[in-house]
C-alpha cells in the first residue's frame, strides 16, 4: 500500500553482513542476483493496492474512486479523452454497484443475527418468567416452613425446660459420683506410675543380662581360641616324641640292653595315648607328663653313651631287633593316626554338645524372661480386675443413687401436689439468695425452702423439719424453721 517494498529489500541487500545469521551463502538474497530482483520490484509501483484493515476480508482489495477526473477544466479535455472519461465513469459505477451488493449481503447477515437475538430474548423472557414463578412457589413453602419450625421451636423449648430439671438433678447425682471415681482414677494412675517404674527397672536389668550374654560369648570365644592354640602345642610335642623315637631307634642298633628302656617308652606311650582321650578335661597333667618323659629321654640318652662305650660288637643282633621295633613303631603310629581321629570326632562332638547348651541355656533364660512376664500380666491382670470390680460397685452405688433420685423427685412432684397454693419459684428467676443476697455460681448452689417455696443458699437452708405434708423431714429456710419452732412450742404449751 505504501509502495517501499523494494526500498525494503534494497535496505537488505546493503547490508548483507546482517543476513549472514538468517540466510545461506547459496540463498538468492546473498548473491548479486538480489539487486536484479530489486529493479524489478520497482516495477509494482505502478499498481495500486488498497487494503481495508479494519474489515473482515482481506483478500480481495477495495477499489478507488479517482475524482480527479472530475477536477480538471472542460476546455482542455480532447474527444478521445472524453471517451476515455466516459469509459472510467463507467467503470466506477460498476464498482459502486458491487460495494452496493456487498453491502446488502452484510445487512441480510446482520437481519439474520438479529432474528436470532430477538428468538433468544423470547426464551430468556420465558425462562424469565418461569423462574419468577418457582420463586413466588419457593417464597410460600419456606412461610409454610418457617411456621412449623415455630412450633418445633415452642415444643422444643417445653421439652428442654422438662429435662434442664431432670438434668439438674441427674447433675448433682453425677458429681457426688464423680469425686468418688476421681478418687479412684488418681489411685489406679498412682499404681500405673509405679508399674511403670517397675517395668523400666525390668528393662535396664534386661539390657545388663543382655550385656553379659555379649560378654559369656566373648569369652567362650577366647577359651575356644585357647584350646586351638593348645593343640597346637600337642602337635609340636607329638613331632618331638616322633623324633625321641627315631633317636632311640638309633640307639637300639647300638645297644642291646637298650629293650628295657624301649619296653619301658612303649609302655609310657600306651599310658599316653590312653591318657590322650582325656584331653579336653586335664591338660595340665599331660603337660606334666610330657616333662616326665623328657627326663626319661634324658636319661635314656646319657644310658645310651654308656652303652655305646660298653658294647659295640652286638651291633648285628640289634639291627634285626630295630626292624622288629621298625615295624612296632609303624603299627603304633597307625594306632596314634586312628587315635587322632577318634579324638578329633569326640571334640567336634564336644563342641556340638557346647552349641547345644548354649543354645538351650539361652532358650532358658527366654523361658524364664517369659515366666517373668506371665507373672507382670497376671498381676497386672489381678490389679486391672481389682479395678473392674471396683468399677463395677461404684456403677451400683450410682444405679442406687439413681433410683433414690428418681424417688426423690417422685416425692418432690407430690410435694409440689401439695403445695399448690405456696408460690414456687423457678430456677432462672432467683440469682441472688433471699437471705444473705449472695450471687449464686457453681460453688453457691439453689435449694428451694419446702415451707415458703423461695430459693436460699446451702448456708441459709441448711436446716431439716418433718412437715405434715411430707413424708420425710425437708430442707426449710432460716426464717421457716424459727417460725415452724415457735408454732410447734406453742402448741405444746
Amino acid at each position: 500500500m505504501q509502495k517501499k517494498l523494494a526500498d525494503y529489500l534494497k535496505v537488505l541487500i546493503d547490508n548483507k553482513h546482517l543476513l549472514s545469521e538468517f540466510y545461506e551463502p547459496e540463498a538468492l538474497m546473498m548473491e548479486e542476483e538480489g539487486m536484479v530482483i530489486v529493479g524489478l520490484l520497482v516495477g509494482l509501483n505502478v499498481l495500486d493496492a488498497n487494503l481495508c484493515l479494519k474489515g473482515e476480508d482481506l483478500d480481495s482489495q477495495v477499489g478507488v474512486i479517482d475524482f480527479s477526473l472530475y477536477l480538471k477544466d472542460v476546455q482542455d479535455l480532447d474527444g478521445g479523452k472524453e471517451y476515455e472519461r466516459i469509459t472510467d465513469v463507467l467503470d466506477q459505477k460498476n464498482y459502486v454497484e458491487e460495494l452496493n451488493r456487498h453491502l446488502s449481503c452484510t445487512v441480510g447477515d446482520l437481519q439474520t443475527k438479529i432474528d436470532g437475538l430477538e428468538k433468544t430474548n423470547s426464551k430468556l423472557q420465558e425462562e424469565l418468567s418461569a423462574a419468577t414463578d418457582r420463586i413466588c412457589s419457593l417464597q410460600e413453602e419456606q412461610q409454610q416452613l418457617r411456621e412449623q419450625n415455630e412450633l418445633i421451636r415452642e415444643r422444643s423449648e417445653k421439652s428442654v425446660e422438662i429435662t434442664k430439671q431432670d438434668t439438674k438433678v441427674e447433675l448433682d447425682t453425677y458429681k457426688q459420683t464423680r469425686q468418688g471415681l476421681d478418687e479412684m482414677y488418681s489411685d489406679v494412675w498412682k499404681q500405673l506410675k509405679e508399674e511403670k517404674k517397675v517395668r523400666l527397672e525390668l528393662e535396664k536389668e534386661l539390657e545388663l543380662q543382655i550385656g553379659m550374654k555379649t560378654e559369656m560369648e566373648i569369652a567362650m570365644k577366647l577359651l575356644e581360641k585357647d584350646t586351638h592354640e593348645k593343640q597346637d602345642t600337642l602337635v609340636a610335642l607329638r613331632q618331638q616324641l616322633e623324633e625321641v623315637k627315631a633317636i632311640n631307634l638309633q640307639m637300639f642298633h647300638k645297644v642291646q640292653n637298650a629293650e628295657s628302656s624301649l619296653q619301658q617308652k612303649d609302655e609310657a606311650i600306651t599310658s599316653f595315648e590312653g591318657k590322650t582321650n582325656q584331653v579336653m578335661s586335664s591338660m595340665k597333667q599331660m603337660e606334666e607328663r610330657l616333662q616326665h618323659s623328657e627326663s626319661a629321654r634324658r636319661g635314656a640318652e646319657a644310658r645310651s653313651q654308656q652303652l655305646q662305650q660298653e658294647l659295640g660288637g652286638r651291633i648285628s643282633a640289634l639291627q634285626l631287633q630295630l626292624s622288629q621295633l621298625h615295624e612296632q613303631c609303624s603299627s603304633l603310629e597307625k594306632e596314634l593316626k586312628s587315635e587322632k581321629e577318634q579324638r578329633q570326632a569326640l571334640q567336634r562332638e564336644l563342641q556340638h554338645e557346647k552349641d547345644t547348651s548354649s543354645l538351650l541355656r539361652t532358650e532358658l533364660q527366654q523361658v524364664e524372661g517369659l515366666k517373668k512376664e506371665l507373672r507382670e500380666l497376671q498381676d497386672e491382670k489381678a490389679e486391672l480386675q481389682k479395678v473392674c470390680d471396683e468399677q463395677e460397685q461404684a456403677l451400683q452405688e450410682m444405679g442406687l443413687h439413681l433410683s433414690q433420685s428418681k424417688l426423690k423427685m417422685e416425692d418432690i412432684k407430690e410435694v409440689n401436689k401439695a403445695l399448690k397454693g405456696h408460690t414456687w419459684l423457678k430456677d432462672d428467676e432467683a440469682t441472688h439468695c433471699k437471705q444473705c443476697e449472695k450471687e449464686f455460681s457453681i460453688s453457691r448452689r439453689k435449694h428451694h425452702c419446702r415451707n415458703c417455696g423461695h430459693i436460699f443458699c446451702n448456708t441459709c437452708s441448711s436446716n431439716e423439719l418433718a412437715l405434715p405434708s411430707y413424708p420425710k423431714p425437708v430442707r426449710v429456710c432460716d426464717s421457716c424453721h424459727t417460725l415452724l419452732l415457735q408454732r410447734c412450742s406453742s402448741t405444746a404449751s
